[in-house]
């Protein structure tokens, strides 16, 4: 079958997809978790060839991490499944009912999108979490993983095939457009009327060609130049922890942390605590000359730094000298994913989440929670830096469409 053939097959199924009950797809999602656990080293096999490749070509860490599957991630996919399962169908569900003065019944239903296409790049992850979740969302699903991740993918995608005929549905609501390499990625983008949306997760280059290239509806979801602002009244020990959560604990996603600002009022007090920390994980600094001066370990920054993903141990540092500058900064360099603001002061919290327009603003807290798991939907999609439908961890919720059912008892418009 050519990749139009499969794109056109999963249209075809699409149609039954989109009639199952809650309880069916829940048995659906249900037998996609038992074979992860059944066929486990099956899939640590093939993602071993694919990391073994990725290193023959000098692939980054970054690139390396996001690839590799072991049996913790693996359990963690089978936990966002569980929870997939437990999260409430939205599909059916009421958005708004009027009825008119005429007697006109008007009431608008979330319904399945029809068919989701992703492109996405060395992530095995985003195969079963957006598979599921399209499943779970009434929705046929058409991916596109890339080569870097096709061995470890072939495997996962047979699992979600299987898990559908064993259930007796249509398995050709899941397909894979990986063998045909770019042309797929093309036959996707041009799928107009076949593909209802399309989501790029990847780096930037990936998500910016999709958008430019495409003619099917995209939702675009945004590479991360994430900050953190520590305000004048920042506490020290929420300083350190935070800061160190953001850009220790996971280095190479995109709500890692990338720049962090600090009040100027606050550098003798918590720049060299925070760096020290920071140091102790072998995360290199590049800072401006203040930064430079109070800790000579730091390299030197440019205006680059700023706009920088790095996605490693790495992270720009900048000296701000009021908060206006903090938001003038972010404004000017971010990409619009997640920052968050470290301080005592209220009026400057509340200033904050009013006036960065970012897809997820916090107070006192890290980063790394902007996650569909962290905010209670299970496994996501992506995380949406756009303002068109979603923004922000995309869930089952933002996986959906909405149509409006209108009963009457035979009026006619005058």
């Amino acid at each position: 079958m050519s990749a139009l053939e499969l794109i056109k097959a999963a249209k075809n199924a699409s149609k039954s997809i989109g009639l199952l009950t809650s309880d069916q797809k829940n048995e659906v999602l249900k037998s996609v978790s038992v074979l992860l656990s059944e066929r486990t080293q099956e899939l640590l096999a093939a993602n071993q060839v694919d990391i073994d490749n990725g290193q023959a070509v000098d692939m980054s860490k970054s690139l390396q991490d996001r690839l590799r599957l072991t049996e913790a991630r693996i359990e963690s996919l089978r936990v966002a499944i569980a929870e997939l399962i437990n999260i409430p169908d939205p599909i059916g569900e009421t958005v708004r009912d009027i009825t008119r003065p005429n007697g006109l019944h008007l009431k608008e239903v979330r319904v399945p999108f029809g068919v989701i296409g992703a492109i996405y790049e060395a992530r095995p992850n985003v195969t079963i979490d957006i598979a599921c979740m399209a499943l779970k969302t009434g929705s046929a699903i058409i991916l596109r993983g890339g080569s870097a991740a096709q061995n470890t993918n072939s495997v996962l995608v047979q699992i979600l095939k299987d898990a559908l005929s064993a259930n007796n549905h249509n398995p050709e609501a899941v397909q894979s457009v990986d063998e045909f390499g770019r042309d797929g990625a093309n036959a996707m983008m041009k799928a107009i009327g076949l593909i209802d949306v399309l989501i790029p997760r990847g780096s930037a280059s990936l998500i910016h060609a999709v958008i430019e290239e495409s003619k099917v509806p995209v939702i675009q979801t945004g590479d991360g130049v994430v900050h953190i602002f520590l305000d004048a009244t920042a506490k020290e020990e929420y300083a350190i922890s935070i800061v160190k959560n953001a850009k220790v604990q996971r280095p190479t996603v995109c709500n890692a942390l990338e720049t962090l600002l600090i009040h100027k009022d606050a550098v003798d007090r918590l720049l060299v605590p925070v760096l020290e920390e920071l140091a102790k994980h072998d995360v290199i600094i590049h800072g401006d000359e203040t930064v430079c001066k109070v800790f000579p370990k730091a390299l030197p920054a440019s205006n680059e730094d700023w706009a920088t993903e790095y996605l490693s141990l790495e992270l720009a540092v900048k000296v701000v000298d009021s908060f206006d500058d903090a938001l003038e900064h972010i404004a000017q360099y971010s990409t619009s994913h997640t920052e968050s603001i470290i301080t005592e002061d209220k009026t400057n919290a509340e200033r904050f989440l009013a006036e960065v327009d970012s897809a997820v603003v916090m107070v006192n807290a890290s980063t790394r929670f902007t996650d569909g798991g962290e905010f209670g939907f299970g496994a996501e999609v992506g995380i949406a830096t756009q303002k068109l439908h979603a923004r922000g961890p995309m869930g089952l919720t933002e996986l959906t469409s909405t149509k409006w059912l209108v009963r009457g008892q035979g009026q006619s418009r005058a």
